[in-house]
């Protein structure tokens, strides 16, 4: 791995880090899709997989307009993160807690790109790398927006469903 030297370099291995992050999501959202319980949660992750894809495809551009070749760098990161849901999916198949599970994992992973790409974002900015930035602010308006469903999801009907059994449970136990 390269020495980081400069915010230019910096900028290049985000944009490595965030490739390697989308293309890893693009493997793990079909299986939350065929995780899930409810239709709308699930055809939501088949949603964000369509756009995922387009993420990989405006980050070529960016590769493209700086004259490298698109390379991906494994992120650890995302590996964690992917690790954790597929643990949750597993832990949690079955249970009325299996959609807010998934929820939560998917909001762990847009939390991390959104991070990411506002950084990156940034980085263009002050790099002078307009065209490039205007790019990557229409993949961050589209995972904030992701996130946000994700949270009126969660909010309007899988945190009801997990917490029914929970209340039965906890009142026994009362």
């Amino acid at each position: 791995m390269a020495k980081i030297k400069s915010l230019h370099d910096l900028y290049v291995a985000q944009l490595k880090d965030l490739y390697y992050a989308e293309k890893q999501l693009i493997k793990a959202l079909p299986k939350m899709a065929k995780a899930s319980t409810d239709p709308k949660l699930s055809k939501g992750f088949t949603s964000h997989l369509a756009e995922t894809k387009t993420h990989v495809e405006r980050l070529e551009q960016v590769f493209e307009m700086l004259e490298l070749p698109a390379k991906a760098v494994k992120c650890e990161a995302i590996i964690g993160i992917i690790k954790e849901a597929t643990e949750l999916m597993d832990e949690t198949k079955g249970t009325d807690a299996a959609d807010a599970a998934l929820i939560m994992a998917a909001q762990k992973a847009e939390h991390y790109e959104i991070t990411t790409y506002g950084s990156v974002i940034t980085f263009a900015k002050t790099l002078g790398y307009t065209k490039q930035a205007d790019l990557l602010k229409k993949t961050i308006a589209e995972e904030k927006a992701c996130d946000e469903t994700l949270t009126k999801q969660a909010e309007s009907s899988s945190n009801e469903v997990a917490n029914s059994n929970s209340e039965k449970t906890t009142k026994r136990a009362a």
